[in-house]
């Protein structure tokens, strides 16, 4: 066997860091978000208080932001992280395009970096339907 066929097996120690990197950078910026949110940052009130579905949605948004950064960090939950948080960046685009207004930029970058980690670890989720 060369070289060359064992090195296209296994990723490379640069991609397997700049992964994890990846995945640290988006678990963090989604605790952070989710803990302002479920703290009740001032903002966070103002923002859900715009979106006019009642504060609970305020909760639900911060749990969900907050266990899927934990869910990205664990390698046998990252999929299913990823997933969580990309439905949510989708949703939080739809917000910014049709309800509060602003930038969806940084919705936009997240939602980008969440289906990045999803489809890099596609196979946990395809695992499940092998049964």
């Amino acid at each position: 066997m060369s070289n060359s066929t064992q090195h296209s097996a296994t990723p490379s120690r640069t991609k397997v860091i700049g992964f994890w990197a990846i995945k640290i950078m988006v678990s963090v910026i989604f605790i952070i978000a989710g803990s302002a949110k479920l703290a009740g940052v001032p903002q966070m009130i103002q923002v859900f208080d715009s979106i006019a579905l009642g504060q609970w949605f305020r909760y639900v948004t911060g749990a969900i932001e907050v266990g899927g950064g934990l869910l990205v960090l664990a390698p046998k939950t990252t999929s299913y992280g990823a997933g969580l948080l990309s439905c949510t960046m989708i949703g939080a685009v739809l917000t910014h395009l049709f309800i509060i207004g602003g930038s969806p930029a940084l919705a936009v970058i997240l939602l980008f970096a969440s289906l990045f980690i999803l489809y890099a670890t596609r196979g946990q989720i395809l695992k499940l339907f092998d049964k």
